[in-house]
Formats: C-alpha cells, sequence, structure tokens
C-alpha cells in the first residue's frame, strides 16, 4: 500500500476529486496547509501597498491505495492540478506499513 500526498493550489480541489472518483477512490483527507517553494513567496498589492507574502495558501490531499493503483492516482491528480504556472504544487508517494479500519477491525487493502 502507498500513501499519495498532494500539495495543490485550493482552487483545483473539485477537479482533483472528480478525477480521482472514477478511478474507485471513495476517500480522501484533505488539509489547508501554508507553504512555499522555490517562488519563495510572492510579492501582492493591497490597497496602494506593497507587501511580501511569505507563506501561500494550499491544499494537501492524502489518498491511501492499493501498489496497483498509484500510477493511475499520481496521474489523475498531476494532470488535474497542473495550471502550467509556477507554484502548482508537488506529489509524493510513502509506504504504507499497515492500515487499519477502526470501526470493523479490518485492516490493510481490505480497510481501504
Amino acid at each position: 500500500m502507498k500513501l499519495v500526498m498532494a500539495i495543490i493550489k485550493p482552487f483545483k480541489l473539485d477537479e482533483v476529486r472528480e478525477a480521482l472518483t472514477p478511478l474507485g477512490i471513495q476517500g480522501l483527507t484533505v488539509t489547508e496547509v501554508k507553504g512555499f517553494g522555490r517562488q519563495k513567496g510572492q510579492t501582492e498589492i493591497y490597497r496602494g501597498a506593497e507587501y511580501h507574502v511569505s507563506f501561500l495558501p494550499k491544499l494537501k490531499i492524502e489518498v491511501a491505495v492499493a501498489n496497483d493503483m498509484v500510477d493511475a492516482v499520481v496521474e489523475a491528480i498531476a494532470t488535474t492540478a497542473r495550471t502550467g504556472k509556477i507554484g502548482d504544487g508537488k506529489i509524493f508517494v510513502l509506504d504504507v506499513e499497515r492500515v487499519m479500519r477502526i470501526r470493523t477491525g479490518e485492516t490493510d487493502d481490505a480497510a481501504l
């Protein structure tokens, strides 16, 4: 099993979720986060005054998937979250050793 973690622009969430649903993804976790990458934040103008934004708002999506689903999930997220502009985000794939559904006690693939 793998945990696919993606950092995306907030307005792309609905598109990403709609792209994952046909793949059989039944659940995901979304967290509001702030951060910066290579762009090191950006300069904004508000009411005529210029100020520097160090941390930009992003969303972190986490999806636990079976090993055979990883490539399809990563491709779906990458395709739908891409705007072609700086700050589109990143996708991380991590190993998951064990999963347990608390309500039923199901483990591993059955718990997904």
